[in-house]
């Protein structure tokens, strides 16, 4: 994980309340290549089960605003 968010995949990453399940927010170009990036990594089918790829519209996004 930690090389797909070096590597610019991973934007966001982190556990939902109930502590099982994790939501990713990944930079890609459609479901297909989240679902082959993420096959790559070690954790796949042990750690690592994708419920679903939702396609997201990022309209406001604070985190490139600089600083206040």
């Amino acid at each position: 994980m930690d090389a797909l968010v070096e590597s610019g995949f991973v934007v966001l990453g982190g556990p939902l309340a109930d502590e099982h399940r994790v939501v990713l927010a990944v930079e890609a170009d459609s479901e297909d290549a989240v679902r082959e990036t993420l096959a790559g990594d070690p954790w796949d089918q042990t750690h690592l089960v994708i419920d679903s790829v939702d396609a997201w519209t990022i309209r406001l996004d604070g985190r490139r605003s600089g600083p206040r």
